[in-house]
């Protein structure tokens, strides 16, 4: 069906470009957003097409804006019209998938092969006629070229897209294939304004006794990349801002003295973050409380090939046959579930995340949570596990501070008391998701206070189990961002504890009161030379340079001294007494001579 519905497609793709060609149109609209112009090659095109011969040129529809300063007033007499100008944008140009697409429709009507041997109504829906379809047998005069305008969001910056038919005699051979990219604009600094001509221009201007030029800068440290010709988009975003005075040339690179500001944009699920493992376990903790909040549950593949009860039994069956002590056999698993999904881990986090002491529950929670597809499937594992309790075959330990459904089952189970449980409904579900909550915040208070990044204290507020499970929820995915955010500045960046301790208690202060945001910028004072050899060799994103005079500006100096530091003409020094600096003792204001101000 979806061949079908492609060459359907370009069917109907043909038939707009045939009416266009035949009926000497300008421009038409196609899905609504697609505007087709009909036009000069060699004109429109410049230096990619030679020739007079009309093209076809796709592009995106233009939006139009509307210009608030040209409306009319609205209190004109009724006589007038009140008017909206529109302002017209510039050729908008479609991704390059789109482009692609369109292309692809374009060679397959020219295709003389395939268009014959399939019938066109075995194609189209019962209530579309073939012949409302098919371009007109009395034209057979090939098509117009094609050119499509492009994003350039692809690794070779993809400008246009052009198809055209070669042909022979009437006949249509095949269709040439073009591609034009654009490597981007080049910096030529001998094209720029000089700092010397641009001082010149602003004093001329102003006439300024003195000025100073403070520079700005933007560079990109971590964001999408290119892979064997193939862009892996992010959504996370590292950049830095400098700021500098004293500039000495244009585009020069920004000296270690300059104040930078790291702005951190980090969205969970990049498969490139040693997080990702913990991000997937997330999301199915996400599916669970999606699922007591809808009462619908759509599961994820399982990662397990066998049954969740069949691992379940196995586990029950390992644990009353073991001879060695449950410490021993909790770390053991730990580390087998370390291999079984830390493949994407970097050795270095894989370290620091490494837990060795899984208790019961959270080594159940990881063999269900690979492996369970349905609510039967949850219900029939927690009914072994309490029939296990309820017999004495099995004496699991568990961690002192466990607060789950099931961990209170097992604290009773010691004793021989156990509450009889229903798992019916969406109880089951609802266990479970309480065991995935015990053990992520486990394994994130693992990392964060093993870091030494915070305390117990600071962490209260996400590890509190008083709000509802929802809500706990919430709390549980703002840690995990938080973390990703660490992760990416120590493995990535490489920062030094103190700006990794600093950027932990900023991001758990704006969690306490903010919403959920993926977007928002995390800002953090860093010392350039910590990230030099990111940027120093790189361009720019952004870089300015603003020149300015220097004016109502008093130079201070420590008392006694006769010169001020780093200005070489100033000498005069103003007597002490009121004109002392409000609030710093033993300094005087500097000005040269014969003023009353540094100029």
């Amino acid at each position: 069906m979806g061949s079908k519905m492609i060459i359907t497609d370009a069917v109907q793709f043909s038939k707009m470009l045939r009416t266009l060609q035949d009926e000497c149109k300008d421009s038409c609209i196609y899905e609504e957003d697609i505007q087709i112009l009909r036009v000069n090659g060699e004109k429109h095109l410049h230096h990619i097409y030679r020739g007079d011969r009309p093209v076809f040129i796709c592009e995106k529809t233009a939006p139009r804006i509307d210009s608030e300063d040209d409306k009319m007033d609205e209190t004109h007499s009724d006589d007038e019209t009140n008017h909206e100008v529109k302002i017209e944008l510039g050729p908008q140009p479609l991704t390059i998938m789109k482009a692609r697409q369109l292309l692809s429709w374009y060679t397959m009507s020219q295709n003389s092969i395939v268009s014959p041997a399939v019938s066109p109504a075995a194609l189209l829906p019962p209530a579309v006629s073939p012949a409302a379809l098919l371009p007109p047998a009395v034209s057979p005069a090939p098509l117009l070229p094609l050119w499509v305008r492009c994003d350039m969001a692809d690794p070779a910056r993809t400008t246009w897209l052009g198809a055209e038919t070669a042909c022979t005699g009437n006949k249509v051979s095949g269709v040439k294939l073009y591609a034009v990219t654009c490597a981007g604009s080049t910096v030529d600094k001998g094209s720029f304004i000089t700092l010397d001509e641009l001082k010149q221009e602003h004093k001329n201007r102003h006439h300024p006794s003195m000025m100073v030029a403070r520079g700005t800068a933007q560079y990109n440290l971590f964001g999408s990349t290119v892979v064997e010709n193939t862009t892996i988009e992010s959504q996370s975003s590292v950049t830095v801002d400098f700021k500098w005075s004293h500039v000495e040339s244009i585009l020069e690179t920004p000296p270690l003295s300059s104040t930078a500001t790291l702005n951190i944009k980090v969205s969970s699920g990049d498969m490139r973050s040693p997080m990702y493992p913990l991000y997937k376990e997330l999301e199915f903790l996400q599916i669970l409380a999606d699922g007591l909040r809808t009462g619908e549950t759509e599961w994820m593949e399982p990662e397990e090939t066998r049954s969740a009860v069949q691992l379940t039994r196995e586990y029950l069956d390992e644990l009353q046959n073991t001879v060695k002590t449950l410490q021993d056999q909790s770390t053991k698993e730990a580390v087998k579930v370390k291999t079984e999904t830390g493949t994407s881990e970097t050795e270095i986090f894989n370290s620091l995340m490494e837990r060795g002491d899984l208790d019961f529950i959270e080594q159940l929670w990881v063999r269900m949570r690979n492996s369970v597809t349905s609510y039967q499937d949850v219900g029939d594992c927690l009914k072994l596990v309490i029939k296990a309790l309820q017999y004495g075959d099995i004496k699991p330990w568990i961690h002192r501070d466990s607060s789950s459904s099931l961990s209170k089952l097992i604290l009773q189970s010691y004793h021989h008391q156990m509450d009889h449980v229903s798992l019916t409904g969406l109880t089951p579900v609802h266990m479970l998701l309480e065991m995935g909550l015990d053990k992520m915040r486990k394994d994130y208070i693992n990392y964060l206070i093993g870091q030494e990044l915070t305390t117990l204290n600071h962490l209260s507020y996400y590890l509190s189990t008083e709000e509802d499970l929802q809500e706990q929820v919430i709390r549980l995915r703002k840690l995990h961002h938080l973390l990703e955010i660490m992760v990416t500045c120590s493995t990535f960046l490489g920062l030094p504890y103190d700006r990794l301790f600093l950027l932990t208690q900023l991001c758990l202060q704006y969690y306490k009161t903010c919403p959920y945001d993926e977007d928002h910028e995390f800002k953090l004072q860093i010392k350039p030379a910590l990230i030099s050899h990111f940027y120093q060799k790189e361009q720019a994103v952004s870089w300015g340079v603003e020149v300015s005079r220097v004016s109502n500006v008093l130079y201070v100096v420590p008392l006694g001294s006769r010169r001020c530091p780093g200005v070489s003409n100033v000498l005069y020094v103003v007597p002490p007494g009121s004109r002392r600096c409000p609030g710093v003792s033993n300094v005087l204001y500097v000005v040269p001579p014969g003023s009353r101000r540094c100029p």
